[in-house]
C-alpha cells in the first residue's frame, strides 16, 4: 500500500489541474521565414510588462523512425522571439545538450536560425553563421552545442527550426511550455505506435488543452495505427521565481513521457517498472543497487574489526557504524541513486564516493548488525518532487531509515556534521520511498524534520561618550541552523577567514577573542561568542542619536513579492530567530523615542512575530523573535504570510533616539 502525504497529493492535484475540463483551441500554423510586419509591434503588459523579451510561438512535433538501428525518437521544434530590450539578447544564443552512452547517442539532425530586424519599414534578414556555432564537451557522456544569431539588437526577431533524433526512446523530452518570460502560443504533439505504452506525466498551473486522437504512420513501407496525443496552451505568463521553492521545476507546466511496456506482435512482452513491485524488484538485482548491498564479506570483516561497540545494544551500534561511515568515507559532491563501484570494499579503501556509495555502505553495515533499517529512495529538491507515479528515472539519491529505541530516524552519512536524524537540507523534500526488499514493495514515507532549527543572537554592549558600542557577542545556533554555521566554519580556509566573511556586510565590526563551542558535537547547539566594538552604526543629529536597535541582524526586505503566488512557500524546515539585545547608555543620554510592542500571529498560529522593548534606568533592552512552525505554507498562505514579513521588515526598521542632556 503506498501512502501519500499532504503535500504529495497537493502536487498530484496541481497536475491533475492540466487535464481540466476541455476548451476550444484556435490551431496555429507558422511557416519558417514568413515573418508578419506586425509581429514587431508585439507588447506586453500587466503582470509581463518589464519582460526582457517574448515567444511568439514554440511548436514542437515528437514521433518515431525506423533507421539501421532500430526505431528512434524525432523532434522537430520551431520557435520564435521577439527580443524588447538589451536584457534579452541572450536569447538569441542557442543551448543544445546532447547525450552518448554505450554507443547510442542524440544528434542534431538539421538546423536553421536567423535573426530578422525592421529598417525603413522592410524586413532584414540575418542568417546564422557558420562560425558562430560551438561545441563544448561536458563530460565523457554529454556534449553542448552553442549557436549564436547575428545583429541581436532591440526590437529584433529571432527564430529556430531543428530536428533532434534520439536512439533513446525510455524517456522522451519533456516538453516546457513555460518559461522566464511570456510565451503567446505553444503546441506539442507527439505520435507514437500502438505497440509502445508510454505513461504521462504533467505539471504546473496551466491548463494544457490536451486531446488525442489514432492515426496511420508509414514506417519503411509499413502502416502503423498510432496515437497521436496534442497540447496546446496559450498566453502563458512568465514564470517568475521567488524565495523558498524546491526548484522551478516543480511549477513550470510541461509535460513528459515515460516507457511502460512494449507489446510487438511475435514477440515477448515487455514491461518496465510499471508497478511499484517491479521498480523494488529491478533494484534487487541491479549491480550498483541491490547486488552491491548484497556483498557482506568484508562488512562482515569491517564490522567485527573496526567498528567498537555493544552488538546487544542496537541504539548504541547504530550511533558507532553511522559515525564510522560519516567519518571514514567522504562525500565527492555528487548526489547519486546508484553506486560507482560493485563493492562496497573499493568504497571504503578509496575513502570517498558519491551519495549512493556512502548510505549503500551505511545500510550493509545496519543490516549487518542485525539493526532494523530500510533504503528510502529520494527526489532532492533541486531534482524535484517526484510525480508519485511508479517512475524510477524520478528518484535522484537515496538514504536510510532505521530504527532507535522505538522511533524511525533518517540517516545520511555524506556531511560529518550530520547526525542521527539528520539528513542534508536538499533531502528535505518532503517524502521518500522506503523500500521493503523481503516483500518486494514499498511505500511513502515523510522525510520532513519537525525538530525546531533555532539562531540566537544576543548582544550585551555598552555605549560610551563618542557613541562607540562595545562588548560580548553570543550565538548559537542548533540542527539545520547549526549545520549551516559548522559547513560554513570548517570550509574556510582558516578562522580569519571566516570571521572576515562574516563581517562582510556589517561596517563598523571589529572582533576579538572569537571562540566556538561544539564544533564537532552536532548534536549539541553551536556557541560562537566574541568580544565586539561597532563603530558608525549611531547618527548624531544636534543633540539628538539615532539608530537601528537590530544593527546587522534586521530584515532589510520581504522576501514574498509577488502580488498572488500559484505555489507553496517551502522553507525546508521550522525555524526560530531571536534577537536580543542590551546596551547600557552613557548617563549623559535619555531615551527620547523608542519602538512600541507589537506582536504578529497568523491565523494558525503556524507563524508568528514579537518585539518587545523595556528600559531600566540607563539600560535599553530588545527582544525580536521570528517563529516558522511548519515548513510548508500552501499558496492560500501566501498572503498572510507576507503580510508577516512585511511587518517584520517594517517594526525591525524602526530606530531607537536618544537626547543629550
Amino acid at each position: 500500500m503506498i501512502k501519500i502525504n499532504s503535500l504529495f497529493l497537493s502536487l498530484f492535484l496541481l497536475a491533475c489541474t492540466c487535464y481540466a475540463q476541455q476548451v476550444k483551441v484556435n490551431h496555429k500554423t507558422f511557416k519558417y521565414g514568413k515573418v508578419d510586419l506586425t509581429e514587431f509591434e508585439t507588447k506586453v503588459s500587466g503582470v509581463d510588462s518589464a519582460a526582457s523579451a517574448v515567444v511568439l510561438f514554440d511548436v514542437g512535433k515528437g514521433y518515431f523512425d525506423l533507421t539501421s538501428k532500430g526505431l528512434v525518437y524525432v523532434l522537430d521544434r520551431h520557435t520564435r522571439y521577439k527580443i524588447i530590450n538589451k536584457n534579452g539578447y541572450d536569447y538569441g544564443n542557442l543551448e543544445l545538450q546532447f547525450y552518448k552512452s554505450q554507443g547510442n547517442g542524440t544528434s542534431l539532425d538539421q538546423l536553421d536560425a536567423a535573426t530578422y530586424n525592421l529598417e525603413n519599414g522592410k524586413i532584414v534578414t540575418s542568417k546564422i553563421n557558420k562560425d558562430a556555432k560551438f561545441t563544448e564537451k561536458q563530460d565523457k557522456n554529454v556534449t553542448l552545442k552553442k549557436f549564436a544569431l547575428p545583429n541581436v539588437k532591440e526590437g529584433s526577431i529571432i527564430e529556430y527550426k531543428y530536428r533532434i533524433v534520439s536512439d533513446f526512446i525510455f524517456t522522451l523530452r519533456t516538453w516546457y511550455f513555460q518559461k522566464d518570460i511570456p510565451t503567446l502560443y505553444s503546441e506539442f504533439d507527439v505520435t507514437i505506435p500502438e505497440y509502445y505504452r508510454y505513461r504521462q506525466n504533467a505539471n504546473g498551473f496551466l491548463f494544457l488543452n490536451p486531446t488525442q486522437e489514432n492515426v496511420n504512420q508509414n514506417f519503411n513501407g509499413a502502416t502503423l495505427n498510432c496515437r497521436k496525443y496534442n497540447f496546446v496552451v496559450e498566453n502563458a505568463p512568465g514564470l517568475k521565481k521567488e524565495s523558498f521553492i524546491t526548484t522551478m521545476q516543480d511549477y513550470v507546466s510541461r509535460v513528459n513521457f515515460e516507457l511502460a511496456s512494449i507489446t510487438v506482435p511475435g514477440e515477448a512482452y515487455k514491461e518496465f517498472t510499471t508497478t511499484w513491485p517491479k521498480l523494488v524488484a529491478g533494484l534487487k538485482t541491479e549491480e550498483n543497487f541491490g547486488q552491491f548491498v548484497d556483498k557482506k564479506s568484508f562488512i562482515k570483516s569491517l564490522l567485527k574489526e573496526q567498528i567498537k561497540g555493544d552488538p546487544s545494544n542496537k541504539d548504541s551500534m547504530l550511533v558507532s557504524i553511522f559515525n564510522y561511515v560519516k567519518n571514514n568515507i567522504k562525500w565527492n559532491k555528487e548526489t547519486e541513486l546508484y553506486t560507482s563501484e560493485t563493492n562496497p570494499k573499493t568504497i571504503f579503501e578509496k575513502k570517498a564516493g558519491n551519495s549512493a556509495d556512502i548510505n549503500l555502505c551505511l545500510y550493509s553495515l545496519l543490516k549487518e548488525a542485525d539493526i532494523a533499517a530500510s533504503l528510502i529512495l529520494i527526489s532532492t529538491r533541486d531534482n524535484g518532487a517526484h510525480p508519485g507515479l511508479p517512475m524510477l528515472t524520478a528518484f535522484n539519491n537515496v538514504i536510510v531509515g532505521a530504527k532507535i529505541g522505538e522511533n524511525i530516524v533518517m540517516l545520511d552519512a555524506t556531511d560529518k556534521n550530520h547526525c542521527v536524524d539528520m539528513i542534508s537540507y536538499d533531502n528535505l523534500n518532503h517524502q521518500g520511498l522506503k523500500i521493503d526488499w523481503e516483500n518486494e514493495s514499498a511505500e511513502w514515507v515523510s522525510t520532513d524534520d519537525n525538530k525546531m532549527s533555532k539562531k540566537n543572537i544576543n548582544y550585551v554592549l555598552t555605549m560610551d561618550s563618542e557613541r562607540k558600542l562595545s562588548g560580548k557577542l553570543y550565538m548559537s545556533s542548533s540542527n539545520y541552523e547549526g549545520l549551516a554555521r559548522r559547513d560554513q566554519y570548517l570550509s574556510a580556509t582558516n578562522e580569519t577567514d571566516f570571521l572576515k566573511d562574516y563581517k562582510t556586510n556589517k561596517p563598523g565590526l571589529g572582533i576579538k577573542n572569537y571562540k566556538i563551542e561544539n564544533l564537532n558535537n552536532p548534536t549539541e547547539p553551536l556557541i560562537e561568542s566574541m568580544d565586539v566594538e561597532i563603530e558608525d552604526n549611531i547618527e548624531e543629529a544636534g543633540n539628538l542619536a539615532y539608530f537601528t536597535p537590530l544593527l546587522f541582524e534586521r530584515t532589510k526586505e520581504n522576501p514574498f513579492k509577488l502580488e498572488e503566488r500559484k505555489f507553496p512557500v517551502d522553507f525546508g524546515f521550522p525555524s526560530e530567530e531571536v534577537f536580543r539585545l542590551t546596551i547600557e547608555l552613557p548617563k549623559d543620554y535619555q531615551l527620547d523615542k523608542i519602538p512600541k510592542n507589537e506582536k504578529v500571529i497568523l491565523p494558525d498560529e503556524t507563524a508568528a512575530f514579537t518585539f518587545i522593548f523595556a528600559a531600566e534606568d540607563n539600560r535599553i533592552m530588545l527582544n525580536s523573535k521570528i517563529t516558522v512552525k511548519k515548513p510548508v505554507f500552501t499558496a492560500e498562505e501566501y498572503f498572510d504570510l507576507k503580510e508577516l514579513f512585511k511587518n517584520i521588515v517594517r517594526k525591525q526598521a524602526e530606530q531607537i533616539v536618544l537626547k543629550k542632556i
